[in-house]
């Protein structure tokens, strides 16, 4: 350790992924940490079959239930590995598997879209990772968000509109990463 400042911040009180985009996730107890955020996140999507684009709870007015949904890797996200399928939880307490055939069928009637549920592509930068226009942040390009826990949205459904009206949609903590690894909760958190 080098002989710079450090202030004990804290600990990691809880650790959240969400594998498929803007659905709600899974509380890990520990995670790998990698150049593109924890391992598995956001690691699939629902892409809008009218215009091809992302299915995202920043647009409320467009997809009004995605929190509604929840998924979880049916199996451990191991570096280096084929990413898992996901098991998803519907609202009506439904649940499919990503590897089904007819899981776009099932979550377009959910969701009263015509969506195709896709694979993020490896090595492609996306919303959550890149801000460019963020004034005077360094190091713009490796930015990773760390997303507030999926309680925040329940208890205050409001907060993405909020954020939209005074901070351009950007909602959680902006870092760059130093250096990958194994974060587990209980984890110190310091300042250097």
């Amino acid at each position: 350790m080098s002989n710079a400042m450090q202030i004990d911040l804290g600990s990691v009180v809880s650790l959240w992924r969400y594998p498929v985009k803007s659905m709600m996730g899974e509380e890990l107890n520990a995670t790998e940490v990698t150049d593109r955020g924890l391992l598995g996140d956001r690691a699939y999507a629902l892409v809008d079959t009218s215009d091809g684009k992302a299915a995202t709870a920043k647009n409320p007015r467009k997809w009004p239930r995605l929190f509604d949904f929840r998924a979880t890797f049916v199996e451990p996200v191991r570096p280096a590995a084929r990413i898992p399928p996901v098991r998803i939880a519907l609202p009506d307490g439904t649940t499919i598997t990503s590897d089904q055939g007819d899981r776009n069928q099932i979550l377009s009637k959910a969701l009263n879209r015509e969506v195709t549920f896709r694979a993020a592509q490896r090595g492609a930068v996306n919303a959550e990772e890149y801000w460019p226009d963020m004034e005077g942040l360094d190091h713009r390009d490796t930015v990773t968000d760390f997303t507030l826990p999926e309680e925040t949205f329940s208890s205050d459904p409001g907060i993405l509109r909020t954020a939209a009206q005074h901070n351009k949609v950007n909602v959680g903590v902006y870092a760059a990463l130093m250096r990958g690894g194994t974060i587990r909760r209980g984890d110190p958190v310091r300042l250097e």
